[in-house]
C-alpha cells in the first residue's frame, strides 16, 4: 500500500570533511529518491573526482545547492513549515525508529567527528539518533546518512 512518490526529504551536509563521504551520500540521496542536497560550511560541492568516484554519476542527477549562510537556509525551511532534524546522539535525540517526521524534513549531517555545532543544534525542531546495540556509539555518517533516509522512505511509503 505504500507510494512510490518521492519523499519531501532534503539532506543538509554541513561541515563534511571528507569529499568520499559527500560522493556516498548523493548516490544515497538519489537511490532514497530525496529531493535535494544543501551543502554547507566546509563540505565541498561538485564537481570534484573525489565526490564522484563514490557518487557514480547522481552529483549530476541529484539537484543540490551551495548555502553559504546556513542560518538563512534554516529560517527560510522553517518559515516554509518544514521541519528541521538534526542527526545527533544528543541526550534528548529521540530514537529513529520512534520518531514520527512532520513532511517535509530536512534532516542536517555534521562533522564527522564533531557533529553539528551548537547553534545550529539549537535551531533544530529535533534531534534524532540511529540506535547503536555495539561497543562504538557512531556510525560513519554516510552510513548514518543510508540508515536514517532509508527510514525516511519507509514512513513515507507507510504514511
Amino acid at each position: 500500500m505504500g507510494s512510490l512518490e518521492h519523499p519531501p526529504v532534503t539532506v543538509v551536509l554541513h561541515d563534511i570533511r571528507s569529499l568520499y563521504n559527500v560522493g556516498a551520500f548523493f548516490r544515497t540521496a538519489d537511490g532514497a529518491g530525496v529531493r535535494e542536497i544543501v551543502l554547507s560550511g566546509i563540505t565541498a560541492r561538485p564537481p570534484r573526482k573525489e565526490i564522484a568516484k563514490t557518487a557514480l554519476g547522481a552529483e549530476e542527477t541529484v539537484q543540490w545547492l551551495g548555502a553559504d549562510d546556513l542560518s538563512a537556509w534554516m529560517d527560510a525551511w522553517s518559515g516554509s513549515g518544514g521541519q528541521l532534524v538534526a542527526v545527533e546522539t544528543t541526550a534528548s535525540a529521540a530514537d529513529l525508529y520512534d520518531w514520527q517526521p512532520r513532511w517535509p524534513v530536512a534532516v542536517l549531517f555534521g562533522h564527522e567527528v564533531d557533529g553539528l555545532p551548537g547553534d545550529v543544534l539549537a535551531r533544530c525542531d529535533v534531534h534524532v539518533r540511529v540506535p547503536m546495540l555495539g561497543h562504538k556509539r557512531s556510525l560513519n555518517v554516510a552510513t548514518a546518512g543510508g540508515a536514517v533516509l532509508y527510514e525516511l522512505v519507509r514512513k513515507w511509503r507507510r504514511r
